[in-house]
């Protein structure tokens, strides 16, 4: 990667650190901002800390903080991507802004797991250069990256941000429209609605639900994705099974009271101390460290490419099970 390459990041917390490990770890150089000046050397810290990880050497004068977005100098901006707080309105006075102080060529993404890209972008008057780039937390663990056209991104826009982000070693996934939740987050969210509803009834508990899923049917997503595992099992399989188990499956349209009650009770996870299990800093700690170190396993084991859909396999399709 030539060293011309540059990307502007608006808001360096944790997840702008990641991705900016991203990429400068391809070689691309990076202007952030992040407004105090105090917070800057804990910056460089986790953007080393996030290299450390993947296996990439920190370049100090590739990685530059400025307070401001006035800060930068745009004309040598490749492309610029708002990772502010999940905010509506704060995202929406970022672009605002960059409508007016970026130049029109310079495609602008902004890094959300929800808000859709056509009302944050909505009074823009470039809004056919900006995008919705949805990242996955630890964004420089997990591969994947949803490019988001919103009702007024130009084709040619989502092409060249799919090809920036495969160029940095992601495996983008084109979204055709920013509906709520995009599209891994409409799947992982069905997933959470009877996950909860499984708790709500009784039926297990928090254990047996993520025993269930990692090392059940979750753990096989690795090797393939719930389609090509279907490919496999057979989608006549899978089309009994849809009759008999979908209209027994919870369809609610308000969270689970297991949820709203482990929040109103201030039990909102390791940030908290307390969730569904109580939590030390020395326990949370540890937790996160297996967590990522099982994650750059499993990047890893991806990076042995397994045969694409399509390719050639067994005679009879014995690779697949249903159980």
């Amino acid at each position: 990667m030539s060293e011309d390459k540059r990307v502007a990041i608006i808001g360096c917390g944790a997840m702008g650190c990641d991705v900016a490990a991203i990429f400068l770890a391809n070689g691309w150089s990076v202007e952030a901002t992040t407004r105090e000046e105090s917070n800057w050397e804990r910056r460089r810290e986790r953007v080393q800390a996030s290299l450390a990880q993947i296996g990439a050497p920190f370049a100090p004068a590739r990685f530059r903080l400025h307070r401001t977005a006035q800060d930068i100098d745009w004309s040598r901006v490749t492309f610029g991507l708002e990772s502010v707080p999940e905010v509506f309105e704060l995202k929406r006075q970022v672009f605002a802004e960059l409508d007016a102080l970026v130049p029109p060529h310079v495609p602008l993404a902004t890094n959300t797991s929800g808000f859709r890209i056509s009302l944050i972008a909505g009074d823009c008057q470039t809004a056919h250069r900006m995008a919705g780039l949805h990242f996955f937390l630890p964004a420089h663990l997990v591969p994947a990256v949803e490019v988001v056209r919103g009702e007024k991104t130009a084709a040619d826009v989502a092409e060249q941000l799919y090809a920036i982000m495969a160029g940095v070693g992601r495996k983008p996934i084109r979204v055709a429209r920013d509906v709520p939740g995009f599209l891994a987050n409409r799947i992982q969210h069905a997933l959470m609605r009877e996950a909860f509803a499984v708790i709500d009834e009784g039926l297990g508990s928090a254990e047996d639900v993520d025993t269930a899923v990692r090392y059940g049917f979750g753990f096989r997503y690795v090797a393939a994705g719930p389609m090509l595992q279907k490919e496999f099992a057979g989608l006549d399989t899978q089309l009994a099974a849809a009759r008999t188990i979908y209209p027994s499956l919870n369809n609610g349209t308000t969270p689970s009271r297991t949820l709203e009650q482990l929040v109103a009770e201030g039990r909102c996870g390791i940030k908290s101390g307390r969730g569904f299990w109580d939590w030390t800093p020395d326990s949370a700690r540890a937790a996160v460290q297996a967590y990522e170190t099982t994650l750059m396993a499993a990047a890893d084991l991806l990076d042995a490419e397994v045969p694409a859909a399509g390719a050639t396999a067994s005679a009879d399709g014995s690779a697949g099970h249903d159980r």
